[in-house]
């Protein structure tokens, strides 16, 4: 294996998770006895440019063609959204004479406000099943790949981009010099791109390890998008950081010859990183341990309930749930289902640990003593709408970034949510890089 990025062969070992099947695999019931493949899962680091990387094991065509995943299934992402169109229309002064193309749209979940906003745009999605969902939300949205050759077309087609988004793609594409080429080529010279991706600074500092799986390809700090960013002229002028999958950035970047300096806040994060170790190869060893932890403390809990003679069952069928299941051995005889608002699950079973998946209201019907909530990135707004598992004496569990249970008498109403912030628990969440540097999360 040599680095996607620069071309090294100077690759160590950070986090080594077995053989997992893709995660978004999930498992019709005439599937069950049937062979199920299964991939290396192993996160290395490249000791030249110091990107976070798993090999390109499976391709995008395995895993998006039909995909398992909605956006729109979370009603705080929806309002994350929202909330960042309001913020780029303002910013970037966008009328009705731009135009903003999205890499990897899913189902419309962003570009419905442009629409709204009376933007031209445009998505762009591999998904066919999901890209259908989009337009008939009224979103135009194209059922393709994104590389150079497609991104001519569409820049031949509809003119140069005011705005690219790549939200929580940049992870997702095996050949990252050709897909950053792309991004550059949909761009107007004078362009804005914005990228949101998980921050490896979490993934690494609190054993986040469930956020890596097979269709995540590449992890980053600030200092390795910049790198991977500057392959196709584009340079990073602002970053964010967001409490949003865990803890995550957002850059902004542009082509050089309009980007001028970066602004402070990207020397402050870059600061920051280099505080926590995160530039250096042996500010990564602790990954491993932490991840183990995790492990262990989970285990530990489950087998105490089982002992207990308590009923446990899951909430939610996310791809990170099922790097975490996998590696931790959690099946049915821990777990005795999950279920999940999305409806393409319903009926199916969990990749590798066969745990079946039901709709929300078996929760309501069984109520089962403890309920454990593997997307634990959305605390706020699961909290929020399951703080009536209380009712029954239920718990709400999380399993990351430790064990902890939810305190459901505090829990603020569902329409108030906000996923920017971690109500109803004492452990850490959001983007808990600032617990390491000081630094608040904006």
């Amino acid at each position: 294996m040599r680095c996607r990025l620069c071309d090294s062969a100077r690759l160590s070992s950070v986090l080594d998770l077995g053989a997992t099947p893709p995660c978004e695999k999930f498992l019709a019931v005439d599937e069950l006895d049937l062979p199920e493949p299964t991939y290396p899962l192993h996160l290395r680091l490249c000791e030249d440019c110091l990107l976070l990387q798993i090999p390109a094991l499976i391709t995008p065509e395995e895993t998006f063609t039909e995909y398992a995943y909605f956006a729109s299934y979370s009603e705080s992402w929806v309002r994350h959204a929202e909330r960042f169109v309001s913020h780029a229309v303002e910013r970037l002064g966008l009328g009705p004479e731009s135009f903003v193309v999205e890499a990897a749209s899913n189902d419309g979940y962003l570009l419905r406000h442009v629409v709204a906003a009376g933007i031209r745009c445009l998505g762009i999605e591999p998904s066919v099943n999901v890209g259908a969902a989009a337009r008939a939300l009224g979103v135009p949205t194209e059922s393709q790949f994104l590389d150079e050759d497609s991104a001519a077309k569409v820049r031949a087609v509809h003119g140069p981009a005011n705005l690219v988004v790549a939200n929580n793609v940049y992870a997702h594409v095996p050949d990252l010099r050709g897909f950053t080429r792309a991004l550059r080529e949909l761009m107007a010279d004078d362009g804005w791109l914005t990228i949101e991706v998980h921050h490896a600074a979490n993934l690494v500092r609190l054993g986040q390890f469930d956020t890596v799986y097979h269709e995540h390809f590449q992890y980053y700090t600030v200092l390795s998008a910049q790198r991977a960013l500057a392959t196709a002229g584009l340079t990073v002028v602002d970053v964010e950081l967001l409490a949003t999958h865990g803890g995550s950035i957002r850059l902004w970047a542009r082509p050089e010859a309009a980007a001028g300096a970066p602004g402070e806040r990207v020397a402050a994060v870059l600061r920051d990183e280099a505080a926590a170790g995160l530039h250096d190869p042996d500010g990564y060893r602790d990954l491993a341990p932490r991840a183990a932890h995790v492990r262990h403390e989970l285990l530990r809990y489950l087998l105490a309930r089982r002992a207990e003679g308590k009923r446990v069952v899951g909430y939610g069928a996310p791809g990170k749930g099922n790097t975490l299941l996998n590696y931790c051995g959690i099946r049915p005889d821990l777990l005795e289902y999950t279920v999940d608002r999305n409806p393409y699950k319903h009926g199916r079973f969990t990749p590798g640990t066969r745990i079946p998946i039901h709709p929300p209201e078996r929760i309501d019907a069984d109520r089962p003593d403890v309920v454990l909530v593997l997307p634990w990135n959305l605390e706020t707004e699961l909290t929020a709408q399951l703080r009536h598992v209380a009712d029954w004496g239920g718990e709400l569990v999380y399993p990351l970034p430790a064990v902890h249970r939810a305190d459901l008498t505090g829990a603020v109403r569902a329409d108030d949510a906000d996923p920017s912030t971690a109500a109803g628990s004492t452990a850490p969440t959001g983007n808990d890089f600032e617990h390491f540097t000081g630094r608040d999360a904006r």
